[in-house]
């Protein structure tokens, strides 16, 4: 039974389309149904995180702390108890902080490279110089208060929010020894590392953007077989049983969800999203919300398809007229971007435009990259159309976003029923234009019946 079932694991892997290695570049236009690009194997991966991850640390943190005029920036996680920054400075080969990981980067002035240096008891992946040796100061805490004592800084940043989460990595304990070993005349001199954290995990690298295509071409693809007869035979299958078909095809392809997908039904006559396992019928439409991590970064995809009723060769007018509203509003959004503008200037701009229009739209977008709901400001929730603290902040250059969004319209060949045109696709705003990174659905994905 054993030889049996690798056999059967070899044959759906082996069963599984590749493209060679053609690098994809930013496109506004979504084939309907990708082929899916090669999946590198874990040794391939592993040199290319870390490749990309000198890269961010050579030139991301010289110009935010010189920007944000910080002088020292110290980073403390516990194994199994990573801080979001922590968590992705770590190389390939080291998934976890090791015990206590204490990271310092020091930027000594006068054009000087920043120094990276880690007071821990491992190394870390030749990227940052260890400069902690336990058997001359056993007390871990008083060697990072003698470094930072010996470089003298004006600022030291701690990563300490209460709005953003990925700035709030120092827990109590932690800050607690780290003051008490610090010499009270430098504790005046201690900030919150809020912009430093949001800035570093919230820029995409020119060599992070050379992969972002094929990342979300992969998320695309896999969207591509889970709304087709391959995975859907209506009258039959349960959109539940289309989630966990998700679950199994990533797991068969090495690649991990960063969320459990959704897939929900609208339906003439019913009332919202019907979920669970609920069988698929003729005239749904149907939707997903689909995201996958790969290379350190992250996809977020919302589609919608409809299922043929037979004798039908498209959606129903009312259906396709909804789905270019949802454009409309996309285009009203993206061209609300702006480097400085908070993401609550941008979320008033494109909802202004948008209902002036004659749209009734809902926009939660976010930024993403290395957090699925990443770093950065946020435009707009489901549940807040207002400006909110979490969106004050400002839209930079260089950074990656979910555009994601609905709007709402009746339907006329469903009796005027208001339908939800739920849509989300990855972009990157250069700090002149926002560029989708694998283009976006402009068609309902069409499913035969028969």
């Amino acid at each position: 039974m054993i030889a049996r079932h690798f056999i059967s694991l070899a044959a759906l892997l082996a069963a599984t389309p590749v493209l060679a290695d053609t690098p994809l570049t930013l496109s506004e236009t979504e084939q309907a149904a990708p082929a899916l690009p090669r999946i590198l194997a874990p040794r391939e991966r592993a040199s290319l995180e870390n490749r990309i991850l000198a890269e961010r640390l050579d030139t991301i943190i010289p110009q935010i702390m010189r920007e944000e005029g910080i002088d020292l920036w110290l980073l403390v996680a516990r194994e199994y108890f990573e801080e979001p920054v922590v968590a992705t400075m770590l190389d390939a080969e080291n998934m976890h902080a090791r015990r206590r990981t204490i990271l310092v980067f020091h930027d000594p002035g006068e054009g000087k490279p920043v120094e990276r240096l880690t007071v821990s008891r491992y190394g870390l992946g030749g990227l940052f110089a260890p400069t902690w040796d336990p058997d001359k100061q056993p007390d871990q805490w008083q060697a990072v208060a003698d470094l930072i004592a010996a470089r003298d800084p004006a600022k030291i940043a701690i990563n300490s929010s209460d709005l953003y989460q990925f700035a709030d990595g120092m827990t109590l304990s932690q800050y607690d020894k780290f003051m008490q070993a610090l010499p009270p005349a430098m504790h005046d001199r201690i900030v919150s590392g809020e912009n430093l954290a949001i800035r570093w995990l919230e820029t995409r690298t020119p060599s992070e953007m050379e992969l972002y295509p094929t990342v979300v071409r992969l998320a695309h693809s896999v969207i591509g077989e889970a709304f087709s007869r391959k995975v859907i035979t209506p009258g039959v299958t349960t959109a539940s049983q289309v989630q966990w078909w998700y679950r199994d095809r990533l797991m068969a392809l090495g690649l991990d969800p960063w969320f459990h997908p959704s897939v929900a039904i609208q339906r003439q006559g019913a009332k919202g999203m019907i979920e669970g396992d609920e069988v698929i019928l003729p005239g749904d439409l149907l939707w997903t919300d689909f995201g996958i991590t790969y290379l350190r970064l992250n996809t977020d995809t919302q589609h919608l398809a409809y299922v043929l009723k037979p004798g039908e060769t498209e959606a129903p007018a009312g259906l396709r007229a909804g789905l270019a509203n949802s454009n409309k509003v996309q285009n009203f959004l993206t061209r609300a971007f702006k480097v400085g503008i908070s993401g609550n200037d941008a979320l008033a701009q494109a909802r202004k435009d948008a209902i002036a229009a004659g749209l009734d739209p809902s926009i939660y977008t976010h930024p993403i990259g290395h957090h699925g709901h990443g770093a950065g400001p946020s435009i707009g929730f489901w549940d807040n159309q207002k400006a909110d603290p979490r969106g004050s902040g400002p839209i930079r250059a260089n950074t990656a976003w979910s555009i994601e969004l609905t709007s709402y319209a009746a339907v006329p060949e469903w009796g005027g029923q208001r339908v939800d045109f739920r849509t989300e696709e990855d972009a990157f705003f250069d700090g002149t234009t926002v560029r989708y990174i694998d283009g976006r659905q402009t068609e309902i994905t069409l499913i035969p019946s028969d």
